[in-house]
């Protein structure tokens, strides 16, 4: 298993410094990844959501420390590349973000048609269609 592709979406803030999303062996996605400014340094946080009782579960993580080990490696090693490329311009909190307003409730592959005016209604509703 290789790390064939990392893109680093730095960020403005104390403690988190970028979002990262790496492609393993260009068929496999990791996206959310993030870069965290801890006591001992940089290091980084899998992506994981809240639970109901508040705690956080990681939803894409390694499964054995030589593995994240890597992983942590590549991803930091690359971060360090991207800084000395010179100053990093003010990047959103995270990637989806970076999208367009009209472009951030679309699901990424699917192609959706753009809203004309012909498509909707003089009240704003969308046209009927025939035998729904």
């Amino acid at each position: 298993m290789k790390i064939t592709d990392i893109r680093v979406y730095p960020v403005d803030e104390e403690k988190l410094k970028a979002f990262v999303t790496i492609v393993f062996d260009e068929c496999f996605v990791v996206s959310d990844i993030k870069i965290i400014h801890g006591t001992h340094g940089l290091f980084i946080s899998m992506p994981s959501k809240r639970k109901r009782n508040g705690e956080f579960k990681d939803v894409a993580h390694p499964l054995n420390s030589r593995t994240r080990q890597m992983i942590e490696e590549t991803i930091l090693a690359h971060y360090e590349e991207v800084l000395a490329e010179g100053p990093v311009p003010r990047r959103p909190r995270s990637p989806r973000e970076a999208l367009p307003l009209d472009e951030q409730s679309r699901s990424p592959g699917v192609e959706q048609s753009a809203t004309k005016s012909e498509d909707v209604a003089s009240d704003g509703r969308p046209p009927e269609i025939p035998g729904i």
